[in-house]
Order: structure tokens, then C-alpha cells, then sequence
């Protein structure tokens, strides 16, 4: 894996390039995988049909979010800061409104 000079995410091509990449770690160990679902609500046929729609690559950014320890080895293993995850979703999700 090419590691990454920043934790800028370029662009939003960049941000859900960088979602895959979490996914396919994710999903690289079973018990991780299994929890993804749960806490996801997605099931493996909706995975697999809807992996590249931003509400899943959002979700599964969020996923890391919210485990630190997964977080930070995902990133590790992506050579990329866990900032870059985070900043990757905030792309995905797009400008925030404004009520």
C-alpha cells in the first residue's frame, strides 16, 4: 500500500477510494466483518450490491469512528493517519446545512 504524505483527502474520488480500502480491511477479519453488519444493519447481499454508495462508505468510515482501536490500525494498515478516515467520511457526507 502506498502510504500518504498528508491527512488531506484530495478530492471526494479520493475519499471513497479511501472507504473501499476501509471496507476490504474490514472485512479482511471475520469477527470485525460481523460487527460491521451489526452495527450497520446492512446484511451481506446489501454489502455487496450497495458498497459504493455514499451513505455505505459513510457508514463504514463511521464504523472505524466509533472504535478507536479499529480506527487507528486501519489506517496504519492503509498508511494513511486515522485523521484521513475521518476527513474521508466528512468528504463523502458533503457540506454540512446550514438550519
Amino acid at each position: 500500500m502506498r502510504t500518504r504524505d498528508s491527512n488531506e483527502v484530495a478530492d471526494r474520488g479520493d475519499a471513497e477510494s479511501l472507504a473501499l480500502q476501509a471496507l476490504v480491511w474490514i472485512l479482511s477479519e471475520q469477527d470485525r466483518a460481523e460487527r460491521l453488519l451489526a452495527m450497520t444493519g446492512l446484511d451481506p447481499d446489501d454489502l455487496r450490491t450497495r458498497a459504493g454508495e455514499p451513505a455505505v462508505m459513510s457508514a463504514v468510515l463511521g464504523f472505524l469512528e466509533n472504535y478507536e482501536p479499529d480506527l487507528i490500525a486501519c489506517a496504519d494498515s492503509l498508511g494513511v493517519r486515522p485523521e484521513a478516515l475521518v476527513r474521508a467520511r466528512a468528504q463523502i457526507d458533503g457540506p454540512e446545512f446550514d438550519a
